[in-house]
């Protein structure tokens, strides 16, 4: 046996009206929409039909109401039943025999967002049909009542009057000053004229239509226009249009950075209806560097009316709007290089994140953008020009263990460690087969020091003994070479892979159970290796890939140390430079290096104070120091 649904209508009246909408302010939308849906169907049919709504806040009304009068095509009886007293029609639209795009409603339940401020909806109204006799009074209640009844007062024109009678607790939704703000917010681009009271709320239409004025003049106007409606000054205006989804705007540069990750609030009109000022699915990701302002005709907005419906159309769309501002970026590139810098330097972000995927936005930033590198700041043409090879570091880390060092060297190395920038390098060759790109480990740089003659490297071999017995504990290796600048003693270089071991190990420390186990085989992969019995460790044990710890033989001090024949001392001037590498290259301290660190400075600075207080150097004391 079937069996129809029971509805309880006061549940879904409350479940539109309360929960469909995010604020009650829609409600104005919803009036303005009606009414102006009512005009157009009498425009259909009366091209010369006079289009005017006007709202009567409750200061007009006198009697606490607010009314809302619209020269539209009026409704008949049958029509009152179908499209004010059954929820879940289609549209008006469907009954009066139009097409969908000739309206700006979608789903016929509009009016039920009075409720939102109102406990009782009045609507009077008389078709175009009829005659004066046959106004008729439609009377909603927001318990799922409604009476339809003969007005008692018949309107002199067609069209409709709708009178709201507001709830307790929200005639502030209902005055004056709301009303207007609302519906200028709303409908200030409909073709209508629209008044709060004698307070006119409409203007001359979407700014970016006029394309008939000179460009100087139509920008100028943009840009005031983003002015009042956006509150900035763009650095240039963008036209947009997609005549697939009947949209047209305008894209307003952003003068200042903004956040990529956070998604632009743009504001879409529907057949020039606000829809909202939040639509954040409008343009690419990539493009966070405009705000945007278009009216369309085809896109889909949720049941609320508050959003654009993601489909196929609006991913079209979207695509479309992104190739039109990739194509501002190229022509702004090619015909005003100074504007274009301008903008990279704001925007750089947005331009590499397309760069990525786009071969002719990677030859303006492989032009156009700079970078910083140990010698100087250089674009990536200028680097391939001057030395044939980019050389670079993925991190900042790494960038900044190397840049005095190489600096000194003449070697150009670039910092990639900036966002983009390190993918960028790495396709530079499909935009230039000849390209030549290497990641730089900072270990690496050792092969280019300049190694110590015979002589040299049999003097300072004791000290490099006992040197590497200090850093054994700390897992570092000790070299000595020559390299500029002779006033840097130390440098503590790690690759990555030094890295990996460093965090593996650490790893391996604290599990216990089977995931020491699990991390004692990640050993036998290509960075660690194992000792075999031989070197001193046990057969299977571990052998980490170390970081480096180059001594620099041109520094005065560290000659003057490798020439120090007392172990003590030398034990702390090695851990003292050991620590001050790790400072100067901006490497994070475990525990057990800031405790050498403190260690060696302590025990150097009780040294110092000891002999400064020795007899032998003490002054006025009357010893053999004074004499």
């Amino acid at each position: 046996m079937s069996r129809t649904f029971r509805v309880d209508l006061r549940g879904v009246v409350d479940l539109l009206s309360h929960h469909l909408y995010a604020s009650p302010r829609v409600y104005v939308r919803e009036l303005l929409q009606n009414g102006f849906d009512a005009i157009t169907a009498r425009r259909a049919a009366e091209p010369d039909a006079p289009a005017r709504i006007r709202i009567d806040p409750p200061e007009v009304t006198g009697d606490g109401t607010l009314q809302v009068h619209d020269t539209g095509i009026g409704l008949t009886e049958d029509q009152v039943h179908d499209l004010l007293a059954t929820i879940g029609r289609s549209s008006k639209r469907d009954e009066l025999g139009f097409a969908r795009g000739e309206f700006l409603g979608q789903f016929g339940i509009g009016l039920l967002s009075c409720f939102l401020v109102a406990d009782e909806i009045q609507v009077d109204t008389l078709a175009a049909a009829g005659g004066p006799g046959d106004t008729i009074r439609w009377t909603g209640h927001a318990d799922g009542r409604y009476d339809l009844r003969p007005a008692p007062v018949a309107r002199r024109e067609v069209g409709t009057t709708v009178t709201l009678t507001p709830r307790r607790g929200a005639e502030h939704w209902l005055s004056g000053s709301t009303v207007t703000t609302l519906a200028r917010r709303y409908g200030s681009l409909l073709p209508a004229d629209i008044r709060v009271g004698a307070v006119p709320v409409t203007g001359d239409g979407p700014p970016w239509l006029d394309r008939r004025r000179p460009s100087a003049d139509r920008r100028r106007d943009l840009c005031r226009y983003a002015e009042d409606a956006l509150g900035f000054r763009p650095m240039d205006v963008v036209d947009l249009h997609v005549a697939e989804a009947g949209l047209t705007g305008a894209a307003f540069v952003l003068p200042n950075p903004v956040n990529p990750v956070r998604h632009g609030d743009h504001r879409v009109y529907l057949k020039r209806m606000l829809l909202t000022e939040r639509a954040d699915r409008l343009v690419p990701d990539w493009a966070f560097f405009v705000r945007c302002v278009v009216d369309c005709t085809e896109l889909r907005p949720t049941a609320s009316r508050e959003a654009l419906y993601e489909d196929e159309l609006l991913e079209a769309a979207r695509a479309v709007i992104g190739d039109q501002l990739r194509g501002w970026i190229v022509r702004l590139a090619g015909t005003d290089p100074a504007r274009f810098d301008a903008f990279l330097g704001v925007h750089h972000l947005g331009v590499k994140a397309l760069a990525l995927h786009d071969d002719e936005l990677l030859r303006l930033v492989d032009r156009w953008w700079p970078m910083e590198t140990t010698v100087g700041s250089l674009t990536l043409a200028d680097v391939r020009t001057r030395y044939r090879v980019v050389r670079y570091t993925r991190s900042r880390d790494e960038y900044r263990q190397i840049a005095s060092v190489a600096a000194a060297q003449g070697l150009p190395v670039v910092n990639a460690g900036y966002v983009y920038d390190a993918e960028l390098i790495e396709r530079l060759p499909a935009i230039d087969p000849s390209a030549v790109v290497e990641q730089l480990e900072p270990t690496e740089l050792a092969t280019r020091f300049d190694v110590l003659d015979v002589d040299a490297e049999l003097a300072v071999r004791p000290f490099l003994t006992e040197a590497q017995r200090v850093l054994d504990p700390l897992g570092c290796r000790v070299v000595i070479r020559a390299f500029a600048p002779a006033a840097l003693p130390a440098i503590y270089l790690v690759d990555r892979q030094a890295l990996l071991d460093a965090q593996l190990l650490t790893a391996r420390e604290q599990a216990t159970g089977p995931w020491g186990s699990v991390l004692d085989a990640l050993g036998d992969g290509p960075g660690g290796c194992r000792s075999g019995g031989e070197g001193g460790g046990h057969p299977g044990d571990w052998l980490p890939v170390r970081p480096q710890l180059v001594l620099n033989h041109r520094n005065p001090l560290v000659r003057e140390l490798t020439g120090l024949a007392e172990g003590e001392l030398v034990r702390l001037g090695v851990e003292a430079l050991y620590g001050q590498a790790l400072l100067l290259g901006h490497h994070p301290l475990r525990p057990t290096d800031s405790a050498v660190l403190n260690g060696s400075f302590l025990d150097l600075l009780t040294r110092a104070v000891s002999s400064a207080r020795s007899p032998g150097r003490e002054v006025g004391t009357g010893g053999e120091g004074e004499a």
